[in-house]
């Protein structure tokens, strides 16, 4: 099994800041198992490359590698001495000490909360008075951001190291799922769910996906990103826009009187039909069919038509009926709740 880089990287940073010699590559090699896989399975070569990359990397995020003659066989040898990668004097006042403090206890997640514990002690070890009890008075609620979907640590992850990942999808009102090639972008939580922004590579297209609806294990693709990463991603507003909300179009449904009261609260306009139906016009953008589908019998679709169409056939799929003719003047019928529509 291929080790991850991040765990090859940690282990030959232990190396170089543990010896009190320098290390040849050779040693290297021996000792961080990564380079002793690629050695034995691969080449020379794939085990230089590697490494090559690895301490450019190193140096990259802020060690200092020296390169000195290695006393035993007289090749160069690679060391970072602890006086040359000594961190500065941590100073934090006491509302960025009370920050960080919060922070730490809001990751519930077991991986992130162990990380984010650590750093916090080592924190207080080097001095940072943090006062939690102080803090804990403050403030009656204890936050709390669940990240229980499976695809969040290999998405986090894959956002971090700007790889694109591949995954089944399943979209709101849909019976089946499709595959998706994606580069992440950011992860954020909104209303209680987890969403990821991204380039669809399959569609081109910048697309939002809610988590919950990722089935199955989220797989690495190799090579760079192909679309360019904007300097801030809002996934709220990618996510709203994907939702309807700040749309400039608009559709006119019919619902059924007492009923859709959520769909009611985003109405423009409200008009009288008949005895038993309403007419609304409301906000229309990517994704308002799924949202639709879900009033079933107690709505229908006045226009636009490709709206219309969207609903039908979502809830004919439902309900095993996609490839049949709708048949002129066909409304839709009762379908299962759904929450919402992203991608």
């Amino acid at each position: 099994m291929a080790i991850a880089k991040a765990e090859r990287l940690m282990n030959l940073a232990l190396c170089l800041m543990n010896t009190r010699r320098p290390l040849s590559k050779r040693e290297l090699r021996e000792s961080v198992e990564a380079y002793r896989e690629a050695w034995q399975h691969g080449s020379e070569d794939a085990f230089n490359r590697m490494f090559e990359r690895d301490k450019d990397d190193l140096r990259e995020l802020g060690l200092v590698i020296d390169v000195d003659e290695n006393t035993l066989d007289g090749e160069a040898g690679y060391l970072a001495r602890p006086d040359r990668n000594r961190l500065p004097e941590i100073a934090l006042d006491a509302e960025e000490a009370a920050a960080l403090s919060l922070a730490a206890r809001v990751w519930q997640q077991a991986r992130l909360s162990g990380a984010a514990s650590g750093a916090l002690q080592k924190l207080r070890a080097a001095g940072v008075p943090f006062g939690e009890d102080q803090a804990q008075e403050r403030t009656a609620l204890e936050p709390y951001i669940p990240a229980r979907e499976a695809a969040f640590e290999p998405l986090l992850i894959a956002a971090r190291d700007r790889r694109p990942v591949a995954f089944e999808y399943r979209k709101a009102g849909a019976a089946a799922t499709e595959p998706r090639t994606v580069e992440p972008w950011a992860l954020e939580c909104w209303r209680g769910h987890w969403y990821l922004a991204g380039w669809d590579r399959d569609r081109a297209a910048v697309r939002v996906f809610r988590l919950s609806r990722i089935t199955g294990r989220v797989r690495s693709r190799s090579g760079a990103f192909t679309a360019p990463i904007p300097e801030h991603v809002d996934v709220r507003a990618h996510v709203a826009r994907f939702a309807g909300e700040g749309a400039t179009a608009t559709a006119t449904v019919r619902v059924r009187r007492g009923a859709a009261f959520p769909l009611r609260s985003k109405a423009l306009t409200v008009r009288q039909a008949d005895g038993e139906w309403d007419e609304l016009e409301i906000p229309y953008g990517h994704g308002l069919g799924a949202g639709l589908a879900e009033f079933g019998p107690d709505l229908v679709v006045l226009g636009p038509e490709d709206l219309r169409a969207d609903v039908i056939d979502r809830l004919r799929a439902v309900a095993g009926l996609a490839g049949e003719p709708a048949g002129p003047g066909a409304e839709p019928a009762q379908g299962p709740t759904t929450e919402g529509a992203h991608a």
